[in-house]
């Protein structure tokens, strides 16, 4: 599926690397969204479940029998159907039209919400023409749940988007490494890396966490694991790009996507620091799928 956006963003699938293996703070979105988990710091270990980590979830390749490769997370939008994740997970051709789904709170082979299959993906033509490093973010319009068809924000909440730098801040990175068959968790201070990407030393985050959402105090979305070397590659670094101009473009082009009335217009507020969420009961659990591991922060199927 061929788009053309805003811009002169063109929508077309791209698979580089991978095809062997088949200047203030603004939030996007204003409403305020009073939890988000903070880990010990600099120490990589599992992800309770909570209100916060159900809006983090697993991509798979059709369902779950295929493996989880990527990591994905619900961002507030009018349609109440957005994700986010990096461009490298989500080659058009390969994802859309239900290709791929995404799995929120994914644990043990279970889908405790149900699954989203992804109807359409949005991502900047620097990414889906030449691999830019720079543009590997994208939004993923999601189509109903399996369960009684419901838009997935309306089941698991979802977070609002931060643009802007985040050096210095703390930033909670939450993800689905290959080989385990639960989140993972972690918090440390973001650094900058060069002008356009910033990163998080945090250990543990080998292939399948590519995606996996940077959350800042207020818990609004900073950032994906992506951007160089695809993630990094080393597992105990990570990087992402910075949030600009291009991802408010591909935000509010996704959001008009899933929904004709997108929401209100931007406002410059500051993230505020909440306390951690109540942890939820995690749902009933089934056999274990397999997956494969390569040496960047995804796992392509």
């Amino acid at each position: 599926m061929k788009r053309t956006g805003i811009s002169g963003m063109k929508f077309a699938s791209r698979r580089g690397r991978f095809s062997a293996l088949s200047a203030a703070a603004v939030l996007l979105v204003i409403p305020a969204y009073g939890d988000h988990d903070v880990a010990s710091r600099n120490l990589t270990e599992a992800a309770p479940a909570t209100a916060a980590n159900a809006r983090v979830g697993a991509l798979f390749k059709g369902d779950l029998d295929g493996g989880h490769y990527c990591t994905a997370s619900v961002v507030h939008s009018s349609g109440h159907d957005l994700i986010v994740t990096a461009a490298h997970c989500l080659p058009p051709d390969e994802s859309e039209d239900g290709k791929a789904v995404f799995v929120p709170a994914y644990r043990d082979g279970s889908a405790p919400y149900g699954t989203w299959p992804v109807q359409s993906v949005y991502a900047d033509d620097s990414w889906n023409e030449d691999g830019d490093q720079d543009s590997d973010v994208a939004f993923a319009v999601l189509g109903p749940g399996s369960d009684g068809g419901k838009k997935v924000e309306d089941v698991v909440g979802a977070a609002p988007l931060f643009a802007g730098r985040t050096t210095g801040q703390s930033v909670t990175i939450t993800g689905y490494p290959g080989d385990t068959e639960a989140p993972q968790v972690c918090t440390n201070t973001s650094i900058a890396y060069g002008d356009t990407q910033q990163r998080v030393d945090c250990p543990d985050f080998p292939g399948g966490t590519s995606g996996s959402p940077w959350v800042v105090a207020g818990g609004a979305v900073a950032g994906v694991i992506g951007g160089y070397e695809f993630g990094g590659d080393d597992p105990d670094v990570s990087y992402s790009i910075v949030f600009g101009q291009h991802t408010k473009s591909l935000f509010k082009l996704a959001e008009s996507a899933g929904d004709p009335k997108p929401s209100a217009p931007m406002a410059a507020i500051s993230p505020q620091p909440v306390a951690s969420s109540t942890p939820l009961t995690s749902g009933q659990q089934a056999a274990q799928p397999t997956s494969q591991t390569i040496a960047c922060a995804c796992l392509l199927p």
